[in-house]
């Protein structure tokens, strides 16, 4: 039997940190601290070559349970949908009106964050309320 393994979640973007600093805000994530050397990951940019400096960002976790979120700057924007995507779970446990209204406020929290609300998937015979929803490069997400 093969073991667990750990592993990150990589965004390609435009601004790296901006982008960190919103998925900390999604997931109470925390910035780690710059490397050794430096006091402020601003002192650590200023060290780069001008073309390096912002050009990646990462969060974590700060109980270490989740994974590491790392943010790499690409020059090409976003052309197509995401083939993969995070489930953003704040409804677990919940049903009905309940539920809705737990996503719903905390898609109001995002927006306010400038995420973008695509749709709000009601419950069926099937399948709970969730609402999709794209972060502020327009990664999608779903709020579950």
């Amino acid at each position: 039997m093969s073991s667990i393994k750990n592993f990150q979640v990589t965004f390609d973007c435009a601004d790296p940190e901006r982008v960190a600093r919103f998925w900390c805000e999604v997931l109470g994530y925390v910035v780690p601290s710059p490397p050794d050397g430096f006091d402020t990951w601003d002192d650590y940019n200023r060290s780069l070559p001008p073309e390096n400096q912002g050009s990646w960002f990462a969060c974590m976790d700060p109980s270490g349970q989740g994974p590491r979120m790392y943010f790499q700057r690409v020059p090409e924007g976003k052309v197509a949908k995401n083939r993969v995507h995070l489930d953003v779970r704040v409804g677990t446990g919940l049903v009905g009106e309940e539920r809705l209204a737990v996503l719903e406020a905390e898609c109001a929290r995002l927006i306010a964050l400038g995420a973008v609300c695509v749709q709000v998937l009601r419950a069926d015979e099937e399948n709970e309320s969730c609402i999709s929803m794209q972060d502020i490069e327009g990664n999608e997400f779903c709020l579950d």
